[in-house]
């Protein structure tokens, strides 16, 4: 065999492996996506002392960090099939010890989503009252970058955004997952978000595993029970209610918006 008909016997070679590998490779549409969502509380709490409440709130912090750990873990799942996802969280282990249970380290939240749409039912529950938000998905600029990451068994590209004026968000997506989708509200990537972190939050979501099944109409229902209302009348609603409120407010209003 001459050199140049070697050459183009393994271009041919590699050119049919090629083709064989892209025709057998598997993309996923249907299943279910566990979560687990990670509160750095230390931290949260250490953001909250200043000048005016340091005599008090330093003391409580250090006794804080005395009797609980310093992350609290929560678990979550996704289901989803083609355009339609549920996002929606676990029951805790057990009640949180201690005082501070703001809402961004609990799960307020159950989404549901239309991706071909753009709609979406939220069920919130807001302190002792249920809301049934139904309004479009947070439509979010996300920049795509080269940085790539392994999370539950899946190669995941990483992806920068900026939500609500001044929120920092890092998502790691995949495209081996054929669903825009994602965990909460965080949609709008070229495949299943299976990872998102608000470093000045310091809260993170990432899957810890994927089950590729099919997922039933009863498993996709949207939630149904709550006051009904848009975001707007809700960050009406909340505003008003917390109006009196001082620093906090702002914190409150983020842990319940995001």
């Amino acid at each position: 065999m001459t050199t140049t008909l070697r050459i183009i016997t393994i271009c041919l070679l590699a050119l049919i492996s090629t083709n064989s590998f892209a025709q057998n490779a598997h993309f996923t549409t249907s299943g279910t996506i566990e979560f687990e969502k990670s509160v750095n509380m230390y931290a949260l709490l250490q953001k909250r002392i200043n000048k005016r409440n340091e005599s008090y709130m330093q003391p409580a912090y250090e006794s804080f960090r005395k009797s609980q750990p310093q992350f609290k873990k929560l678990k979550s799942e996704l289901y989803f099939d083609g355009d339609r996802t549920l996002y929606k969280p676990l029951p805790e282990d057990g009640p949180m010890n201690g005082w501070f249970n703001t809402p961004i380290v609990q799960q307020t939240n159950t989404v549901s989503a239309d991706l071909s749409t753009g709609a979406s039912s939220t069920a919130k529950l807001v302190y002792e009252e249920n809301f049934l938000v139904k309004d479009t998905l947070r439509k979010i600029n996300w920049k795509i970058t080269d940085e790539t990451r392994e999370i539950a068994g899946y190669n995941c590209r990483r992806a920068n955004a900026v939500i609500m004026d001044s929120i920092y968000v890092v998502a790691f997506y995949t495209d081996q997952i054929a669903v825009t989708g994602g965990p909460e509200s965080f949609t709008g990537l070229p495949g299943m978000i299976l990872g998102v972190a608000l470093p000045h939050e310091h809260v993170t979501w990432f899957a810890t595993k994927v089950t590729d099944k099919a997922v039933t109409p009863k498993e996709l229902a949207p939630p149904a029970k709550g006051k009904p209302v848009n975001n707007k009348q809700l960050n009406a609603t909340l505003k008003e209610a917390m109006k009196d409120w001082g620093e906090y407010a702002q914190e409150e209003l983020k842990g319940f918006t995001l």
